[in-house]
């Protein structure tokens, strides 16, 4: 029996008809959603990378104008690896801040502490810090490369060892690979930045 309405349609061409919708519109919720996750997901990066990239002008600017610390600091205070301390009037306000470049898991940190008292001293509880950046993948892969004034005609002391780096440090290489998601495409995004110690130097 062929049932038909009043259009001439017949039920099986009807449910089929509905079917072939129910896919259509199927079809087009996955796209949206696909697109969706995929923009937000390149906004986000975007973003970090942007974020990344602000946070190294800034520490490029304060590592160039390190100094003596109010309290007769040297102007670098540790070199490691994944964390930079020196001292640097960062606010311009004739007053040098102890500040801590760090990384704190995948967050690369900024630390500020301002000399307080007579004579100055840093109150370490007094630290103040921001995150910079998300989503820094380095690893154990150095963020801070320390190298001697002598650099790069001389490689064989450069990079400089560890307990070298405090008292010979005339330039530095900052490098911070950034991935909102390192299961996805694309890769790291590598951003980095030379800058030279005025203050330290020796060739002037």
């Amino acid at each position: 029996m062929n049932f038909r309405d009043g259009n001439g349609f017949s039920l099986i061409e009807g449910i089929f008809m509905i079917a072939i919708f129910a896919l259509a519109m199927a079809l087009l919720i996955s796209f949206v959603i696909y697109v969706y996750r995929a923009y937000g997901y390149n906004f986000e990066q975007i973003a970090a990378i942007n974020e990344a990239r602000k946070g190294i002008e800034t520490m490029v600017k304060e590592i160039r104008e390190a100094r003596y610390g109010e309290d007769g600091s040297y102007p670098l205070k540790e070199a490691g690896n994944l964390q930079l301390i020196f001292y640097s009037d960062i606010d311009k306000d004739a007053s040098i801040e102890r500040v801590r470049y760090f990384l704190d898991g995948i967050n690369f940190k900024k630390g500020v502490v301002e000399p307080s008292g007579d004579p100055p001293q840093y109150i370490l509880s007094g630290e103040v810090v921001d995150t910079l950046s998300a989503y820094v993948r380095n690893g154990a892969t150095p963020i801070f490369i320390y190298y001697n004034g002598d650099w790069p005609i001389d490689v064989v002391n450069n990079p400089l060892p560890t307990l070298t780096r405090l008292t010979e440090t005339k330039l530095m290489h900052v490098y911070l690979k950034i991935n909102v998601d390192p299961n996805r495409p694309p890769d790291n995004f590598e951003l980095e930045s030379d800058v030279q110690i005025r203050n330290l130097k020796t060739n002037l």
